[in-house]
């Protein structure tokens, strides 16, 4: 199926879900997530109006965006897979955000490094819902103190929160894990108002209408919009 139809049901199914929910689209933001898809797939998802994407691996995404970015400065690319430190002082300098910052070592690091940036580089916390992965903070006093960890740093700056409900068809667990990111966000904002909260990055292919309708502000597809992966 051509990325333009894949993309035509995509938007289709998230009106849909914002008609359920009461949403406004516009308060949605769409990320075509390209790992391990090529880069004329990427193409062909940009000249469909796709502006923003992400990358779980730090070298996949520099061999396959550098020209790409070269020739469409105005894309936004996001690192959304865990971050080993040896690879931070590139994913700093080559990503617009970074998703995935699930421990205190990873702040620090990335505190440091992006001391001596032009602007500061914008990050998610992200937080354990799911069980299939060890990656997150797991509590909300944990996301306190990275915080307070966050705001001791210049370089960074928090654009809000990000997890991965479980991979199962039990949407009562995947209901679930969202509404308890809408929890942990509304604390968070309750004790540091002047930080932005504004994005809640959850929802995938399988799971993105239910992530809509409790709350989601960016949904991350790929395997709806690419197909299956060549790897």
């Amino acid at each position: 199926m051509a990325i333009r139809d894949a993309l035509g049901r995509i938007q289709e199914r998230i009106q849909e879900a914002c008609i359920r929910s009461g949403r406004n689209r516009a308060t949605i933001q769409l990320m075509g997530v390209s790992k391990f898809h090529s880069s004329a797939e990427i193409e062909e998802a940009w000249q469909e109006g796709i502006r923003l994407f992400g990358e779980s691996r730090v070298q996949e995404a520099v061999e396959k965006f550098t020209p790409f970015k070269q020739q469409h400065p105005e894309i936004a690319l996001h690192l959304i897979g865990s971050l080993q430190r040896n690879k931070a002082k590139t994913a700093v300098s080559f990503f617009d955000g970074i998703q995935s910052v699930d421990r205190d070592e990873l702040i620090s690091e990335l505190g440091t490094l992006t001391a001596q940036r032009d602007r500061p580089l914008g990050i998610l916390l992200e937080f354990h819902t799911g069980e299939e992965t060890k990656s997150g903070f797991l509590d909300t006093e944990q996301l306190y103190r990275a915080t307070e960890k966050v705001l001791s740093y210049p370089g960074l700056v928090l654009r809000g929160l990000m997890t991965m409900a479980p991979y199962t068809d039990d949407t009562t667990q995947i209901r679930a894990a969202f509404r308890s990111l809408v929890v942990v966000r509304d604390n968070l904002a309750s004790r540091f108002p002047a930080c932005d909260w504004s994005c809640l990055s959850m929802g995938m292919s399988q799971d993105f209408e239910i992530a809509i309708e409790e709350g989601s502000t960016l949904i991350r597809i790929g395997t709806a919009l690419f197909g299956e992966r060549y790897l």
